[in-house]
């Protein structure tokens, strides 16, 4: 499939816009690519430098074994950005799984990151907010992944008429493109997320402490459909708020929690760009 958008470095895609500083990072989730927050990118790059990418194995960049663990990612997006030009410190946005990677890129690197912007993130305590029913279903959720069949014709076909008006504001040749990709590789996130509670929490526990920089952390407060397949509504609504105590905890004492009523934790930056895009602007601006 061709490269819709943005040039290659080192087998990596890289999409850069703007000027100024500091540049803004955006580090997608589990099962979504660069392309994926082209919207919020633009916007961001009307008042700094916004970058975003591809990790290998994802998206339009070299192919690699996954799951990696956070270093590894970390390490690639800092050659990424001395090859994009792209000069620190840096305002991360870590989205899902990508919050665990700017959170593990601070704690190697805390001199070059200036601020965070973290998307719906998780945490490697998580468990500690949550129900205590919440590890049971995190089995069930998991094993229901995994069992997941391939999609028959007519799901491929709802999938791409969903995907297309979701991304209806895209520019058409990044559009067709970024639907056909998911619509191809959906298993592609499955597996970068299956070390997660393994190798990647372990990781943050031992990385030691994250640099108190200037902090936005955004809460999706949308109902969460997958969830609800496996539990009880009152279940569901006390992990919603154990998840908002857990995201007004890592804002720390420099940063802020904000919760995004309605948004989904998938594509919290499609439906609200407005609302992430303000929060980013924020941190620029406490940044500089």
């Amino acid at each position: 499939m061709a490269i819709p958008l943005g040039n290659l470095h080192n087998g990596l895609l890289v999409h850069r816009s703007g000027e100024g500083g500091p540049a803004v990072v955006f580090l997608p989730g589990a099962g979504l690519v660069g392309l994926d927050f082209l919207n919020v990118q633009a916007l961001v790059s009307e008042f700094t430098t916004s970058v975003l990418y591809d990790r290998a194995g994802t998206g339009w960049s070299a192919s690699a074994d996954l799951p990696r663990t956070a270093e590894e990612v970390a390490v690639e997006l800092r050659e990424v950005l001395s090859a994009a030009a792209a000069e620190g410190p840096y305002v991360l946005v870590g989205h899902s799984i990508g919050g665990f990677y700017a959170r593990r890129y601070a704690q190697l690197f805390p001199d070059e990151v200036a601020g965070m912007v973290l998307l719906d993130p998780g945490h490697e305590d998580i468990f500690d907010y949550l129900p205590a029913r919440a590890a049971e279903m995190n089995e069930q959720m998991k094993q229901s992944t995994n069992d997941m069949p391939d999609l028959t014709d007519e799901q491929v076909e709802a999938s791409r008429a969903a995907l297309r008006n979701l991304y209806a504001g895209w520019p058409e040749d990044v559009l067709g493109a970024l639907v056909e990709y998911h619509l191809r590789a959906w298993r592609t996130g499955i597996r970068e997320a299956s070390n997660l509670e393994t190798d990647v929490h372990e990781e943050l526990r031992r990385g030691g402490k994250v640099p108190e920089v200037p902090t936005v952390v955004l809460s999706a407060g949308g109902q969460n459909l997958f969830w609800a397949k496996f539990v009880a509504e009152d279940v569901l609504v006390e992990a919603l708020a154990g998840l908002a105590r857990m995201h007004a905890d890592m804002a720390g004492p420099r940063g802020e929690h904000r919760v995004l009523d309605g948004a989904s934790h998938q594509y919290l930056t499609v439906e609200q760009p407005d609302a992430v895009v303000r929060a980013v602007r924020d941190v620029v601006e406490l940044a500089r």
